[in-house]
């Protein structure tokens, strides 16, 4: 659907109107639409378009009290119980770093924001929502029951913007980056990759060699890159409930990560999804958008930091899987010795 023929706001009101129960985004999706402008169509009539900067919206976000901070991509959703504190502005890369709320912050995928009154059988769900440049939500924070209301107030209207048009124009959905190798800079990727100091000097290296993660793991071979069948991170859940391990989940897109620490307890599948259902820890993950499943080993001063990472069919990066570093080192031998008993997978992974 080009711009000029989407859905006007008037129909995409009457649609909501007509399907109280269907969450947004399938909602914006059956219209074909974005989910920012299915919120912008509500604009003075629930929704209100207020300044997307994270300066100003963490500013607010830490006057809020207990909320709940929602960051996802198409196949995975991580949701944290939690107050927002000690904000660390950065030109290229911001971050919210509590035991709770630990975020990593794009600022230039920022680009439209709202905050979004919903009446509900349970009452006024008050939500501040972020959304890239193409309309996907990049990061959603949504009040509690002892959640401050006055702070909500005040935030409306510091942050409100003079433009609250009810139409949103949008620039079309970057693809996923497609797996990126060079088998002749192997011998660089594998000697650089064993001098490793820390994990964030690895995109670094994957750049430098004109490569990408996913198509670095294609071509390193173990013990750097081991490919596991998608079976394999259900497998990893089931473990981990069980044995009580703290984990950590990396679960982002573009423009924000959101990262839970700690164990998990209740697993619940639910048709394609498995689902975390603890009382502050919320994950949502579709087990069948699973293409790829790599065991990653990067060394660290610290130890080796071990991870599970799961990509789609198009090589985006679903989430990654850590386990929670003890006394000093960054993986704990539990966790990986459960990385090590993962299935491994039969057929070769093209490069």
């Amino acid at each position: 659907m080009t711009q000029t023929d989407s859905p006007t706001p008037d129909h995409i009101r009457a649609c909501r109107i007509e399907n109280p129960q269907m969450r947004e985004r399938d909602l914006a999706d059956k219209l074909n639409i974005s989910e920012a402008q299915l919120i912008a169509a509500h604009c003075g009539e629930g929704s209100l378009r207020v300044a997307a900067h994270p300066d100003g919206i963490m500013a607010a976000a830490q006057t809020l009290g207990e909320v709940m901070a929602l960051t996802r991509n198409p196949s995975c959703v991580n949701e944290k119980v939690g107050t927002y504190d000690n904000y660390q502005s950065g030109a290229h890369a911001s971050m919210i770093l509590t035991d709770d709320i630990d975020l990593r912050i794009f600022p230039s995928h920022w680009k439209h924001a709202y905050m979004v009154e919903k009446e509900t059988d349970a009452g006024t769900r008050r939500s501040l929502q972020v959304f890239d440049a193409a309309g996907d939500a990049v990061h959603k924070i949504f009040l509690r029951d002892g959640s401050d209301i006055a702070a909500f107030e005040r935030a409306k209207a510091e942050l409100r913007l003079e433009d609250q048009s009810q139409s949103l124009k949008v620039e079309a959905r970057k693809p996923d980056e497609t797996p990126k190798a060079d088998i002749s800079k192997l011998d660089i990727l594998q000697k650089e990759w064993a001098r490793m100091t820390d994990t964030h000097q690895f995109m670094r290296l994957t750049s430098k060699l004109k490569m990408n993660r996913l198509g670095a793991y294609r071509i390193a071979g173990e013990p750097l890159a081991r490919a596991l069948e998608p079976a394999a991170v259900d497998q990893m859940l089931q473990e981990v409930a069980a044995s009580e391990l703290e984990i950590m989940v990396f679960t982002g897109n573009r423009g924000c990560i959101q990262i839970h620490s700690g164990p998990i307890e209740n697993l619940k599948a639910m048709g394609p999804w498995q689902n975390v259902m603890d009382p502050r820890f919320n994950l949502h993950l579709r087990l069948d958008h699973i293409a790829e499943v790599w065991a990653v080993d990067k060394p660290t001063q610290r130890g080796p930091a071990v991870s599970i990472e799961a990509f789609n069919a198009t090589g985006g990066l679903i989430f990654q899987v850590f386990g929670v570093g003890k006394d000093g080192r960054d993986c704990r031998p539990a966790w990986g010795k459960l990385v090590a008993g993962l299935e491994g997978l039969n057929a070769q992974v093209s490069a």
